[in-house]
């Protein structure tokens, strides 16, 4: 399968101190999703970063 080919199920979601929301990525997997999520987290900002599938919440 090409990467053009690949479904891009999984998103990380970005929410700022104030509330806010943004879509960050879309990802083939929950695992290359979470690894981003958690890479972004670590940078100390008080954003919060989690995984969600396409069509479903799976904070």
């Amino acid at each position: 399968m090409s990467d053009s080919s690949a479904e891009l199920l999984w998103l990380v979601i970005r929410q700022d101190d104030n509330g806010n929301r943004y879509r960050v990525g879309r990802y083939a997997t929950q695992g290359e999703a979470q690894r981003i999520a958690d890479q972004l987290d670590t940078h100390g900002h008080k954003q919060l970063y989690w995984v969600e599938r396409i069509g479903r919440s799976a904070r």
